[in-house]
């Protein structure tokens, strides 16, 4: 007896384990739309460029943390968006940016970095003065540009560890009541004058350009104060954020699994059916070759094919698909022999019905609803498969899905190491997909199954 999908709506919205898995199955959802809209695709595509994440932390854990410890860890600041004022005195220009931010840790920072692009000519002079939270300002660089008789554009980084800033800084020692000796900048910088701990408040970088052109200006001006700690889910050992290849990771592995699990099982649904209703000599012969399918060791010639074919992940997504439809297909074999026995199926026959308009119209439909329930079952073996693949090396590396991740973190010894944000994350995303799938496809099980309902 079928069931019409207003019942099978009824009673599935009658399962706490149905709604559970809708529920994760909606978040999952809203996250892979907000990683798809939020996040520029330029991310995406670069996830492998290490260029790209220069100026982010490396192995760095989650900002979060802090919460939970009495010291606080320096968070890894990069402040892009500094207050610009220009003035005019007689004949030289001065272009200011301000960095204002404040310092609240029990640690000192790794480092701080200056990045910026100017335009000008001539031989601007560059001056980078710091305000502390006791009103006191050091004077870090102060730099002549290189000299240029055309207008031209200069980039440079300025890293805390520079000499001269080094040496800006010792010339200073009489603001201190301490030996300044052995010690970093930062260390110099973001210490209270009296003893050598961390002063808290608020700081501000000036950064003052010297010119005689009114054409001359600062662009891509950006400060980086290095912190151990960053982000919601923190870094990795090529610097790489974290939260942003656990959530591109989401469509990812939502898409892998949805499309892995309607083609194979489409693709075993029609192939059990038509062999059922074919029934004789055909369906001896489609069983005996699904039967080889079945026995094949999936995971070991999954390997064989990544490695001697492709590892791009629409190529495995037609692997897994091959070796996914095998058990959908002897279950539908099955239930075809019961419906093909039917008067409606005789009648049909009887007007003179094309056997494929028969197969489509009068026993298919019979088997959707096993059909939603398969996918939904089938999703998290895609989504783990796919996962242990790229695991072992075998994954596509231009795509950050959370089995690459997973990859990485092996590769680097993140376990060894303690590095837990690089690990839990993408398991536990991994396991709550799947899970919110077990749920469904055990909700639509049990209405489909009059067994398993008694």
């Amino acid at each position: 007896m079928s069931i019409s999908p207003q019942e099978i709506k009824g009673e599935f919205l009658k399962s706490k384990m149905g709604i559970t898995g809708i529920s994760i199955l909606a978040i999952l959802v809203i996250i892979s739309f907000t990683a798809i809209i939020a996040i520029p695709s330029e991310t995406f595509s670069e996830w492998n460029n290490p260029t790209n994440w220069i100026s982010y932390p490396k192995i760095a854990i989650p900002g979060w943390v802090n919460l939970f410890m009495s010291e606080k860890i320096p968070e890894h600041k990069i402040i892009e968006n500094p207050f610009e004022t220009t003035e005019t005195l007689g004949d030289i220009s001065v272009i200011s940016h301000q960095f204002a931010f404040n310092f609240n840790y029990d640690f000192f920072p790794n480092d701080f970095i200056y990045e910026f692009s100017a335009q000008y000519t001539g031989t601007p002079l560059l001056e980078i003065i710091v305000v502390r939270p006791d009103g006191l300002k050091l004077e870090l660089l102060s730099t002549s540009l290189p000299k240029s008789d055309s207008l031209t554009v200069h980039k440079e980084r300025i890293f805390s560890t520079d000499d001269s800033i080094r040496k800006n800084l010792s010339l200073q020692f009489e603001k201190f009541e301490f030996s300044l000796e052995n010690l970093s900048a930062e260390d110099i910088v973001f210490s209270n004058t009296k003893t050598h701990h961390p002063l808290k408040g608020n700081y501000v970088y000036l950064i003052n350009l010297y010119g005689i052109d009114t054409q001359n200006k600062i662009s891509e001006s950006k400060l980086i104060v290095g912190g151990k700690a960053f982000g919601i889910m923190g870094t990795d050992e090529l610097r790489r954020d974290l939260a942003i290849g656990l959530l591109w990771g989401t469509p990812l592995a939502l898409f892998i699994g949805i499309v892995v699990a309607i083609a194979s099982v489409a693709m075993g649904l029609l192939y059990g059916v038509y062999a059922g209703y074919k029934g004789k000599k055909t369906d001896e012969v489609m069983m005996r070759f699904n039967d080889v399918i079945y026995a094949l060791p999936a995971l070991p010639f999954l390997i064989i094919l990544s490695v001697t074919i492709s590892n791009s992940i629409f190529v495995m997504i037609g692997f897994l698909t091959i070796f996914g439809w095998v058990g959908v297909a002897k279950v539908s074999r099955s239930m075809a022999l019961q419906i093909k026995t039917r008067g409606y199926i005789d009648a049909a026959e009887m007007m003179g019905q094309k056997k494929s308009k028969i197969i489509l119209r009068h026993i298919v439909p019979q088997l959707l609803p096993y059909a939603f329930a398969s996918i939904a079952i089938s999703v998290p073996a895609a989504i783990t498969t796919e996962a242990g693949l790229s695991f072992l090396g075998l994954g596509d590396p231009s795509f950050p899905t959370w089995g690459q991740i997973l990859h990485d973190a092996n590769v680097f010894g993140a376990a060894s190491r303690g590095l837990w944000w690089w690990i839990m994350p993408p398991g536990v995303m991994i396991a709550i997909t799947g899970l919110a799938f077990v749920f469904i496809g055990n909700a639509l099980d049990v209405i489909v199954n009059p067994k398993l309902k008694r």
